[in-house]
């Protein structure tokens, strides 16, 4: 009775004092077209990403915006022809110029993402542009794609403007793992509080940043986050603590063409880097993992407990936590326009994702943590410093 009432009150303060983080009709702020287009340079760190690239890749090429926009995909030691593949996609598709180039092997205390972007905004910046577009390279972009972010970050001030791009749900996994991988990202970190000036919370979604470049000099992009494995929330932080306005929502038409068909594959996306939001501290797992089995475990178990046991007041409990934790997901469900009748299952979910999180902070002290395509990094304390 106590746990469940415990998960019903947790409940209570999620549904109405954390942000509204489970509304999903954030999208681009309200925005005019500027009289003078500014320059934008995209810079794309790929690596070994031949399979997606010819899904992604064209929809850059073709962005139809009316200013100075110019493509830089850095090769981050690809051994799949990436890079050659790029330059034969530019010919064929024709479009923006596109600029390949490949910074090497990335020094101690560099993840080789952040070692790719520092190269690309290296080139980018001979070309004085306003604004970098930083995405990833299994990001499709509808056709006036930079022309929207450029918009609403001239029209709202924003130094950075980021979209959540809607992920592939087409397996059986996809449909259960990643609709909760979107909104336990907005629990943790409410949209609407982002773009609150003052306000703690930061983040951003790396597979399509906008940021001004002065904003990026200053807050010193991506020097300041060399090692961060979770790079696209540290870079929001670095760059509101130095002063600038920043703002994350949901993409209508930014997709992620980058498949996950088998458990296994959603599993290494998030066990990869789970350990490292926590801070490789093994009090913040405990907290965590207590926190996820109250919060999403107790209701269900509750109410089929309280029910076979005659307890009427942890069943009422425990089936109206359920039912709030089922309710805020369906706006997640129907962005992702997945049937709704996976909305209870989020438990379920959220089970799984108590294991990847556990497993995350196994492959960490086995030496095997934040192993990313044939690469495996360092806690940040344990790198060398770069001067």
């Amino acid at each position: 009775m106590w746990s469940a009432s415990g998960s019903l009150a947790a409940w209570l303060w999620l549904l109405l004092g954390q942000g509204f983080f489970w509304r999903t009709d954030l999208r681009l702020p309200p925005r005019r077209e500027p009289e003078e287009w500014p320059s934008v340079c995209v810079v794309v760190p790929a690596r070994d990403e031949a399979a997606v690239l010819p899904h992604s890749l064209p929809s850059l090429l073709a962005q139809d915006y009316p200013g100075r926009a110019e493509v830089f995909l850095i090769d981050d030691g690809s051994s799949d022809g990436t890079g050659r593949l790029a330059q034969e996609l530019a010919q064929r598709h024709g479009g923006l110029p596109l600029t390949v180039d490949s910074p090497g092997e990335p020094p101690a205390g560099w993840t080789g993402k952040l070692w790719a972007v520092r190269h690309g905004i290296g080139l980018a910046r001979a070309r004085a542009p306003e604004y970098l577009l930083l995405t990833d390279a299994d990001i499709a972009h509808g056709p006036d794609s930079v022309r929207e972010l450029v918009c609403a970050a001239r029209t709202g001030g924003f130094d950075l403007v980021s979209q959540m791009a809607r992920l592939r749900v087409e397996s059986v996994w996809e449909r259960l793992v990643v609709p909760a991988f979107v909104y336990f990202f907005a629990q943790l970190y409410p949209f609407r509080w982002i773009s609150v000036k003052g306000a703690r919370t930061a983040a951003a979604a790396g597979g399509c940043v906008l940021l001004r470049a002065d904003a990026a000099e200053k807050a010193r992009i991506p020097d300041a986050v060399r090692q961060a494995v979770i790079d696209d929330v540290a870079l929001a932080k670095a760059v509101k603590g130095s002063g600038g306005h920043i703002w994350l929502g949901l993409a209508e038409r930014v997709d992620s063409v980058r498949p996950y068909p088998r458990l296994h594959d959603l599993w290494r996306m998030v066990s990869r880097s789970a350990y490292a939001q926590l801070r490789h501290s093994p009090l913040l797992l405990a907290g965590t993992v207590a926190g996820l089995a109250l919060v999403y475990l107790v209701p269900p178990v509750a109410l089929f407990v309280g029910l076979a046991s005659g307890d009427a007041g942890a069943a009422m409990a425990g089936g109206l936590a359920w039912l709030l934790m089922t309710a805020t997901y369906l706006p997640m469900l129907r962005y992702y326009r997945q049937p709704l009748g996976l909305a209870p299952l989020l438990p379920v979910t959220a089970f799984l994702y108590l294991l990847m999180t556990v497993d995350s902070a196994v492959q960490h002290y086995r030496g095997r943590g934040a192993a990313w395509k044939g690469r495996t990094y360092a806690r940040p304390d344990a790198a060398p410093e770069q001067r």
